[in-house]
């Protein structure tokens, strides 16, 4: 009997142990149906609604008649907020306006408030038609007509009844400061255009483009209240920039030897500087290699003049090409 009870109570055991290993299973199988139960009610849930419930929940978020609200809020909720609004942009333009009308009182239209960073002048060349390659045929007058009326159009403000009528004369040599109120309209000093002499287009209307030997015109940028050359003119040369330098052999400068004459400066701004013409000087190219690319390069050289900055080809030089074909 002992033994019986024995082997029954170890049978049970076994049983047990049996059992009880396959609970887990038992689990994951009452766990899968139950979550694809659930997966198909939620399919079942989302599939209920069709395109034309969609549009009237559309329609009634945008109009809802029953509570008279568009969009989720009723008419004096749409005025209190477009009310809110209205009066804070208001507030806010206000705000700058009056910043902006503060700031403006602290500057002045004739001269700037800090000058302090104002670098050297640049400089720029005439004609400037097709960028800073001059290119033309000798022999076809179309492709050096271009140049030559841009030369007379800039000209004519040098014209020299033109400069007689509006400019005065000044002693050479010496800057030409004016005092007296900021606001005053200033004199400017007379530069007459036969001051270029050959290349004043008064004797060859062409310039020497139509001979292969063309003028162009050199001027430097206007900065307010500067003063070239402490005191000294600020001349001009110009030099092959890469290259045979026998290929620029002659280069004569007008007016004078290629000066930026002093009376011609400070200038006080186009507001009281009405009349102001800048200085030119010209430059006559008599003998330039022909049939070929000469890039030539052109330099500001006087006291306080910058020309050598590499990230600035203007500053105080400037660097063109001339092709001229026979």
């Amino acid at each position: 009997m002992e033994a019986m009870e024995i082997n029954a109570t170890s049978g049970g055991a076994e049983g047990q142990h049996d059992i009880y290993h396959q609970k887990p299973e038992n689990k994951d199988e009452e766990g899968a149906p139950h979550s694809e139960d659930e997966q198909e009610k939620h399919k079942e849930k989302m599939g209920k609604k069709t395109l034309a419930d969609v549009i009237q929940e559309m329609k009634t978020f945008l109009w809802n008649s029953e509570k008279r609200e568009c969009m989720g809020r009723t008419a004096q909720s749409w005025g209190l907020i477009l009310l809110f609004y209205l009066i804070l942009y208001m507030f806010l333009a206000g705000m700058f306006s009056f910043c902006i009308y503060g700031l403006l009182l602290t500057l002045s239209p004739y001269t700037p408030t800090y000058r302090d960073r104002v670098s050297p002048p640049g400089v720029m060349i005439r004609p400037y038609i097709h960028g800073f390659t001059i290119a033309f045929n000798v022999s076809e007058p179309s492709t050096w007509t271009p140049y030559v009326n841009s030369m007379h159009h800039f000209l004519q403000a040098y014209d020299d009844n033109v400069q007689e009528e509006k400019n005065i004369e000044c002693p050479a040599g010496h800057y030409f400061v004016q005092d007296g109120a900021e606001s005053e309209e200033k004199k400017a000093c007379q530069f007459k255009r036969s001051q270029l002499q050959n290349c004043s287009g008064i004797e060859d209307p062409t310039f020497g483009y139509s001979t292969g030997q063309p003028c162009i015109l050199l001027k430097m940028n206007r900065i307010i209240g500067y003063r070239p050359g402490y005191g000294m003119p600020v001349s001009v040369n110009c030099a092959i920039q890469k290259g045979n330098e026998s290929a620029l052999q002659s280069v004569d400068f007008y007016p004078g030897n290629g000066t930026f004459d002093l009376m011609y400066y400070p200038y006080y701004g186009k507001l009281t500087h009405v009349n102001y013409t800048s200085p030119l000087v010209a430059l006559h190219f008599t003998a330039v290699k022909k049939n070929d690319f000469v890039p030539i390069q052109c330099r500001l050289n006087g006291e306080g003049i910058v020309n050598d900055v590499t990230n600035d080809r203007f500053l105080g030089r400037i660097t063109f090409t001339l092709s001229i074909r026979m």
